[in-house]
């Protein structure tokens, strides 16, 4: 035993020395000197194979302590992440916070007009939750909104990816309709999104299942069967299955065809399903979040459901800094109230042009068929080296409800008496992003609408405003 002993000293002396000779100087690796010591005839096989047995449990050993560490860091969130990246856990929050004021006139005791039109700060959105991968597969997210009335469930939703081309989605998300819904708020060219986003015509939030997936590249597709009630809300009629089917595809021909610093995106979304009979069209404020100019009574069919079928199209085209995006939104409602059969219809579009001042490329934010977080060219630094990202948009967008009259039956569609069934709208903008975190927006919104407006005694054919909006999200 004392033999092998010494005789493993002067292997490991032996090989030392001759680490400085030629033919060892290419070993890259603890394996490649014992094979070429036992080579030379320093190490018999039987010493060099102990030592590759010994070095071969240090490797498992260091893989297994590399695979269960747990690193932090900050990359738009805080992120816990397992050495092998196999499972990987963020906590994630936004916070929106605006002021609007508007023209609308005072009633004639001095109060205002209507809620909606006070001049205020709001707080639009305060999100915190957590999301995070389990086993390279499972995803998972969790998220309130603490501004909406105290606290509200805003997503909560479990996504299995065994395929990027067949993904599977169950809980309460975001339904696949619209690109400017699909966008998330923190990324949304202006200060509110446009009348196309009317949930009466786009789906938002709702409780259901979903497969999804990209297919072929810059191409993605998703077919969900939800509640079609909104969020947090759940299906209450027992004799009538009043779910939706919603379906989207959309394609990215300039990823497609490799074309860099550009999108050419085309879409179209699809949705049908039942909603409950009485059930009330939406109503619909001004794009400055202002005055409700559109409402409506409910609509009832004697056979217990309202037909609703929902159809959108929406098209992006940018180059480099510039961008131009328009979409068009319709939904029809179909039931039966007594002897009279109807269909009332509400539509509504939007076009924009956008300009990021400084440079910054539209299509490095896009991806998986929507845009996401812009990342200036250099952050804002007050000591003068960096201004971060500056842009400047222009929007307009229609309304058309005019099927909803005041002359229809009660129960099909009746225009509320003092709103206005068709309204368009102008929004002109001014984003400085000083960091990909940090937004301030200024928009400026005139609304005209297609007839008076009475609210609170005071009456109007339009609505002037300027929003403000301080944004931090992580």
């Amino acid at each position: 035993m004392k033999s092998i002993q010494l005789r493993g000293i002067a292997a490991a002396v032996s090989g030392a020395l001759l680490l400085g000779a030629a033919p060892l100087a290419l070993a890259d690796s603890t394996d490649d000197i014992i094979n070429a010591l036992i080579g030379k005839g320093v190490l018999t096989e039987e010493e060099g194979a102990l030592l590759q047995k010994g070095r071969a449990g240090e490797k498992e050993a260091a893989e297994k302590k590399k695979a269960s560490e747990v690193k932090a860091s900050f990359k738009d969130g805080i992120t816990w992440e397992s050495g092998d990246k196999s499972t990987k856990m963020s906590v994630n929050g936004r916070i929106q916070l605006d002021s609007r004021t508007s023209d609308w006139s005072e009633s004639s005791s001095g109060t205002e007009a209507n809620a909606n039109s006070a001049d205020t700060f709001d707080i639009r959105r305060a999100y915190l939750g957590v999301k995070g991968t389990f086993w390279d597969y499972y995803s998972f997210e969790a998220t309130a909104d603490f501004a909406q009335n105290g606290s509200d469930l805003d997503v909560a939703y479990l996504n299995v990816h065994w395929w990027k081309e067949a993904q599977f989605q169950f809980g309460q998300f975001k339904m696949p309709f619209s690109l400017e819904e699909r966008t998330s708020s923190r990324f949304i060219d202006f200060q509110e999104r446009s009348f196309v986003n009317n949930s009466n015509i786009t789906p938002g939030k709702e409780q259901g299942v979903m497969v999804h997936g990209t297919p072929f590249k810059g191409i993605n597709y998703a077919l969900a069967y939800s509640t079609g009630q909104g969020k947090n809300t759940d299906e209450t009629d027992v004799r009538e299955d009043s779910k939706d089917w919603i379906a989207h595809a959309d394609a990215n021909f300039a990823e497609i065809a490799d074309i860099k610093d550009a999108v050419i995106h085309v879409g179209a979304s699809y949705a049908n399903g039942d909603q409950p009979s009485t059930k009330s069209v939406s109503a619909q404020r001004t794009e400055g979040r202002g005055v409700e100019f559109f409402a409506s009574g409910a609509l009832t069919d004697d056979g217990r459901s309202v037909e609703r079928t929902r159809q959108g199209v929406e098209g992006s085209f940018a180059y480099g800094p510039v961008k131009l995006q328009g979409e068009y939104a319709m939904a029809k409602y179909e039931g039966q109230s007594g002897v009279v059969d109807y269909e009332r219809e509400i539509k509504a579009w939007y076009a924009e042009a956008l300009w990021l001042i400084t440079g910054e490329s539209y299509a490095d934010s896009y991806k998986g068929g929507k845009y996401d977080r812009i990342k200036p060219k250099n952050n804002f630094n007050p000591k003068g080296q960096g201004w971060g990202a500056w842009e400047v948009g222009v929007r307009f967008s229609d309304f058309d409800a005019s099927d909803f009259t005041v002359a229809n039956s009660a129960t099909t569609g009746r225009l509320t008496a003092g709103r206005t069934n068709e309204a368009d709208s102008w929004t002109v903008g001014l984003k400085w992003l000083p960091n990909p975190n940090t937004r301030f927006l200024l928009n400026y919104v005139d609304t005209d609408f297609d007839s008076d407006v009475t609210i609170g005694n005071v009456t109007e054919d339009s609505e002037k405003s300027l929003t403000f909006r301080a944004q931090f999200d992580f």
